[in-house]
């Protein structure tokens, strides 16, 4: 396993390779793409997101997603143990838009920003992969169209 940093979360370690892009230029990606006024509000926005979405993760899938990204966003990813029960992609925007204090239509704004960009650091097999396994409505929050099978 690579040396990673001391972890929030006792069983989890994070990976310190080298990611695609430093956090300051992942910040500065999530406050162009999302349109927010400021660094902050955009930091706040990556914090939440990925908070969140590290809870709906399971321990291998946390680790995998964040050797993608920067090591701050990745500590954050990190520190959320999983849930015992993964929600579907609306009780996930839910969540979001709970710990923020929004609405759901500016939660909604939020996950897609940020899951844009992570999904476009882990690369395309790695979000297949994670999308695979969550419940439905998650790919439309990575900006992918969500295929389903007629009954």
């Amino acid at each position: 396993m690579k040396k990673g940093i001391r972890p929030m979360h006792p069983q989890a370690e994070v990976p310190t390779s080298a990611p695609a892009m430093t956090y300051d230029q992942m910040l500065e990606r999530v406050r162009y793409d999302g349109a927010y006024p400021t660094r902050e509000r955009a930091e706040r926005t990556v914090r939440v997101v990925l908070a969140a979405f590290g809870g709906q993760l399971s321990a291998d899938e946390r680790g995998e997603v964040a050797a993608s990204l920067p090591v701050e966003a990745a500590r954050v990813l990190m520190a959320e143990p999983s849930a015992a029960e993964p929600l579907t992609g609306w009780g996930f925007v839910k969540d979001v838009a709970t710990r923020t204090g929004g609405t759901p239509a500016t939660a909604r704004w939020d996950v897609g920003t940020v899951l844009a960009l992570v999904a476009h650091l882990a690369g395309d097999d790695l979000r297949d992969r994670v999308l695979a396994r969550l419940p439905s409505g998650y790919a439309l929050l990575f900006g992918r169209a969500e295929l389903v099978q007629a009954a």
